[in-house]
C-alpha cells in the first residue's frame, strides 16, 4: 500500500510509459516514482510479473515503492501484456516451443530485455545506479534470477530477490500426452525443460547459480 503519510499521494505521483528496443520488437516499460522539486537519484527496484499476468497488474506495488521514494519500474514479459495477441499467446508459445522448438531460447530471452533494461536505468539521471534492484514473482521469479547471472545484469542490478516460480505448467499437459504418459511425472517435468530451456535443471539450477550473484544481496522465498 502506498505510504499513508504522503500528503497529495495521488497529485504527486506521475507514471512513465515507454518502449524500449530489443531484438524481438517493443520492450513496454512502466515507470512511477513522485514528482520532487529537486532532481536528485533514487534508489530503482524492477518488479517482474508471473504467468498470465502483465505490468499493470503490479500497479499497486508500484505505487507503494514510488511513495516511498523509490523509482519503481515493470514491464511486459515475452508473449504478456502488450506483447500478446491473444490470451492464449503465453501457453501457445510454450507448447510450440515443446512440439517444434521455434520459440527457443524460451524464458532465456528474457534476459535479453533485462540487460536492455539496465543499460536504460543505469542512464538515466534520476537512477542511482549503485541501488537498483530486481524482483519477480513465479515466472518474474525465474527470470529475475537468470537475468542475475549475466555479467551486464550483474554488475548493474545490485539487490536480487526473485520469489517462488513453479507456475509454467501449460507445456506439461501436452508433453504428458506426446509422451504417452499417464501423469505429468518427473521425467516429463525433465524433458520439457530440457527441450525449451536447456539447462535450467543443470547448470542454472541452484547450486551452480547462487555462488554466481554473490556477494551482491540475495534473497529467495519459494511458496507452497
Amino acid at each position: 500500500m502506498p505510504n499513508g503519510d504522503v500528503p497529495n499521494f495521488k497529485e504527486l505521483l506521475q507514471e512513465e510509459i515507454f518502449y524500449l528496443t530489443t531484438e524481438e520488437g517493443l520492450l513496454p516499460v512502466l515507470v512511477l516514482s513522485m514528482k520532487e522539486s529537486e532532481k536528485k537519484r533514487r534508489p530503482t527496484i524492477v518488479f517482474l510479473h508471473g504467468t498470465n499476468k502483465c505490468k499493470e497488474w503490479l500497479r499497486p506495488l508500484l505505487e507503494g515503492y514510488a511513495s516511498r521514494g523509490y523509482m519503481a519500474v515493470a514491464i511486459d514479459s515475452r508473449y504478456h501484456g502488450e506483447r500478446a495477441t491473444s490470451m492464449t499467446t503465453y501457453r501457445d508459445a510454450l507448447v510450440s516451443s515443446w512440439k517444434n522448438r521455434d520459440t527457443k531460447p524460451f524464458i532465456f530471452d528474457m534476459v535479453w530485455d533485462l540487460i536492455k533494461l539496465a543499460d536504460y536505468l543505469t542512464e538515466r539521471e534520476d537512477v542511482d545506479p549503485s541501488k537498483i534492484g530486481i524482483t519477480g514473482e513465479s515466472l518474474g521469479g525465474l527470470t529475475s534470477k537468470l537475468g542475475a547471472l549475466h555479467n551486464s545484469i550483474n554488475i548493474k542490478f545490485k539487490y536480487i530477490l526473485p520469489c517462488r516460480y513453479a507456475c509454467l505448467y501449460q507445456g506439461f499437459e501436452e508433453a504428458r500426452a506426446d509422451l504417452d504418459k499417464s501423469t505429468i511425472d518427473k521425467e516429463v517435468v525433465q524433458k520439457v525443460w530440457n527441450r525449451i530451456a536447456p539447462g535450467l535443471t543443470s547448470q542454472f539450477d541452484a547450486p551452480y547459480t547462487v555462488p554466481i550473484i554473490a556477494p551482491r544481496q540475495f534473497y529467495f522465498k519459494r511458496g507452497r
